[in-house]
């Protein structure tokens, strides 16, 4: 998981998680790049028993609430898959500009790639309660409404909003509520 120091020490407890482009680069415009983050996220419900609450993904970030039995693991592999498949995308259409700009900012450590698509760390917190899962879902979901991208939650194409407000979503999530 990069060289973040959080430690998912209560596996059977929620976490809230944020990934954000280097740069904040807004790749997450384009809807095939989209696809592969929830494809992975698919993968790994399947396979890694990945229990996805809820989610957000902006043009440059991502916001989600998840469980699974290594957690840790899950979100290294998100992240490494992701990246792999994202730059190999980027590569494939010729995106030299935003490719330069991962290669700029990636980090002096990162002896073992050209570019850099994540920045580290996840800034992860522990989903105590009934009441913060509540509020970090409100939180995920009225992101893209406080953004002025959309007057409401559910309107956001890519968020659980869909899920939680009955109507279907790109990816099935497990609503708490």
């Amino acid at each position: 998981m990069g060289r973040s120091r959080y430690t998912f020490t209560e596996t059977d407890k929620p976490h809230f998680l944020t990934c954000t482009i280097m740069e904040w680069l807004p790749l997450f415009i384009r809807p095939y790049i989209v696809d592969h983050l929830l494809n992975c996220w698919r993968y790994q419900q399947t396979h890694h028993d990945l229990k996805l609450y809820g989610y957000v993904i902006l043009e440059n970030h991502l916001h989600f609430v998840a469980q699974a039995p290594d957690l840790s693991k899950c979100l290294s592999q998100f992240k490494s898959f992701t990246a792999r498949q994202i730059i190999d995308d980027l590569q494939s259409k010729g995106a030299d500009k935003a490719l330069q700009r991962l290669r700029f900012s990636k980090r002096a450590h990162k002896q073992d790639r050209v570019y850099q698509l994540w920045q580290e760390g996840s800034h992860a917190e522990m989903v105590y309660s009934e009441s913060v899962m509540r509020q970090k879902l409100e939180y995920i979901h009225n992101n893209p409404v406080k953004r002025g991208y959309v007057d409401f939650p559910e309107q956001w194409r890519y968020s659980s909003a869909r899920n939680y407000a009955g109507m279907p979503g790109l990816i099935d999530v497990q609503c708490w509520y």
